[in-house]
């Protein structure tokens, strides 16, 4: 709010005002009643009418003005809580993300924005209005007949313990159905991102029944919590019409009296409804702003997260002759993890060589190489790289100089020219390089050049394609090392065996990463990882001599590709 204080002070200035005009009405009404109907002058009903135009004209610009501000103010704050989110969640860690869960980042941006939105616009409109006016009325009324004022006073804390009293049952449940939000959207998240599978699987019905579930449990949720929070109205409603009743009933016996005019009598009935009104906003303003501080809740634990250090350590300074990377005695477990996902990895990369790792499903193959650019700190042991500590090193200088090309070839809406300038500044020349490099002209060729569009997530793209032009994005950086995990899957043999004739002109380290051994056989070294730990290390011919396991994947691998 602090870039709203102007904002901030005018919204409920201007509802004050609006008020005012309010509170003076029922009396203006109650003269017309009392002097002019009463007297038959017909001027100064005309008068009084005028009069009280003026102040609804007045009250509407008031209320205008202040909705305007109040609006301009709930928008802005909505829209940097999410540009800080967003750049929050920008600065987190692997583990940070992982804990925190996307859909739970998605409902933060969007639901929890959009509470925190309608609790600071109410708030600003609500605040000082409400509260205003109840007891602004309260004060009217005395000055118009104190006896029958006393029955307005009678009325205030008994609707005061009612709103309070459900909203003490109500909040609890809101904040249930935040939660029970975060399932929803998870649900349909993983529908649209696995559509295919579920197509493949056709598993369309019990995934609509698993939605269903979730969705109902919220329905359910917000039904209870809806229940509880519409109690204050008919409750109001019900101490409010027995005090209009014992209200006309003391105003008839003082009317009778002589004490009160007709006027007044008509006077206290309308700040009677309007402390009724009044009374119901301000209910729906405690439940508006309950709701949007658990929100403001959720929002401020995510920001309130460190963002990721640059830097672990002390920075050391690494060795010219150094390898390229270096594990010693190096382990690692998941937050929240049970046993070890890495266990005692030990081994080392010289300069401009090329490693091969090997292994099945869950060997931690890419756990292994998500420690070099340091995405997750080592639990154990160090990772070196040039024989530097990677925890020493700030991360934007370690990433510059590990270029990581993932399981998943990701690609952004765009071009194909913005997407590959996403590994760095270069020309078009530098880019094309690396297009060839990576076995990619063809790609790009086919779709008009550099310039060719890029639809979300590169859906215009086959898997092939994909995988090709995320090596070339990683090519245009000119990393010192190049990491593929497993990103080559998707290609055919004979371009496979092109872009590692091509990897191998570079001046770079080369680690690959796949399960199978066609893919790594021409490494320099074959690092075989088996549930986390380095079963054996080699090149091809010595694991083929040494290594059992290696000998059994080979043999396997090797009939299979036979029978195909």
């Amino acid at each position: 709010m602090k870039t709203y204080k102007k904002e901030g002070l005018l919204a409920p200035l201007f509802k004050l005002l609006e008020a005012c005009m309010e509170l003076v009405v029922p009396l203006v009404v109650a003269h017309i009643v009392n002097v002019g109907v009463a007297g038959e002058d017909q001027m100064y009903i005309v008068y009084g009418c005028l009069l009280l135009v003026a102040f609804g004209a007045a009250g509407l610009g008031f209320a205008l003005t202040a909705q305007y501000f109040a609006a301009k103010a709930a928008v802005g704050v909505s829209a940097e809580l999410r540009a800080r989110l967003f750049t929050k969640l920008q600065s987190f860690s692997y583990t940070q993300i992982d804990e925190v869960g996307t859909a739970a980042m998605i409902t933060r941006m969007t639901s929890d924005c959009q509470q925190v939105q309608n609790g600071v616009n109410m708030f600003l409109r609500i605040l000082l209005r409400s509260p205003i006016i109840v007891f602004g009325a309260a004060i009217m009324a005395f000055t118009v007949d104190v006896q029958a004022a006393l029955v307005l006073l009678a009325l205030i804390p008994l609707l005061a313990v009612v709103v309070v009293a459900v909203m003490a049952a109500g909040i609890p449940l809101y904040k249930k159905v935040q939660a029970r939000l975060d399932g929803v959207n998870l649900s349909a998240r993983e529908n649209l991102q696995g559509a295919r599978v579920i197509r493949a699987f056709c598993r369309e019905e019990e995934e609509a029944k698993e939605f269903s579930m979730r969705n109902g449990a919220l329905c359910r949720e917000q039904r209870h919590a809806g229940r509880i929070s519409a109690l204050a109205g008919p409750l109001t409603y019900a101490l409010v019409n027995i005090a209009v009743i014992v209200l006309v009933y003391v105003g008839a016996l003082r009317v009778n009296a002589g004490a009160l005019g007709q006027g007044d009598v008509i006077a206290l009935y309308s700040y009677l409804s309007l402390i009724l009104v009044e009374l119901i906003k301000l209910a729906n303003l405690i439940f508006t702003v309950s709701r949007a501080v658990s929100s403001q809740k959720r929002i401020g634990k995510v920001l309130d997260e460190p963002s990721e250090p640059s830097t672990l350590t002390e920075r050391t300074g690494g060795e010219e002759h150094a390898p390229a990377v270096t594990f010693e005695d190096v382990s690692f477990t998941y937050s929240g993890g049970g046993a070890p996902a890495l266990a005692d990895i030990s081994f080392s990369v010289e300069k401009g060589k090329t490693l091969g790792i090997l292994g099945g499903t869950g060997a931690g193959k890419s756990t292994l190489i998500d420690l070099i650019p340091r995405f997750y700190p080592a639990t154990h042991g160090r990772v070196l790289v040039g024989g530097e500590d990677v925890n020493g090193i700030p991360a934007k200088e370690l990433r510059k100089k590990v270029a990581v090309v993932p399981q998943r070839a990701v690609l952004f809406k765009g071009t194909i020219r913005s997407n590959l300038l996403w590994g760095g500044e270069a020309t078009d020349e530098e880019l094309m390089r690396a297009v060839e490099l990576a076995q990619a002209s063809d790609v790009v060729a086919s779709k008009g050049g550099l310039g060719g569009e890029v639809v979300q997530e590169g859906k215009n793209f086959s898997g092939g394609q994909r995988q090709r032009l995320t090596i070339a994005r990683a090519l245009v950086g000119k990393p010192e090392i190049l990491i593929l995990d497993d990103s080559a899957s998707a290609l055919d043999y004979a371009t496979d065996a092109a872009l590692r004739r091509a990897l191998k002109t570079l001046e770079c380290t080369v680690v690959v990463v796949s399960q199978r051994i066609s893919a790594v056989r021409h490494a320099d070294a074959i690092l075989l990882l088996e549930e986390g730990r380095v079963a054996a290390i080699g090149t091809h011919e010595e694991l083929l001599k040494n290594s059992p396991l290696y000998g059994e994947i080979y043999v396997s691998q090797t009939r299979a590709e036979g029978e195909v």
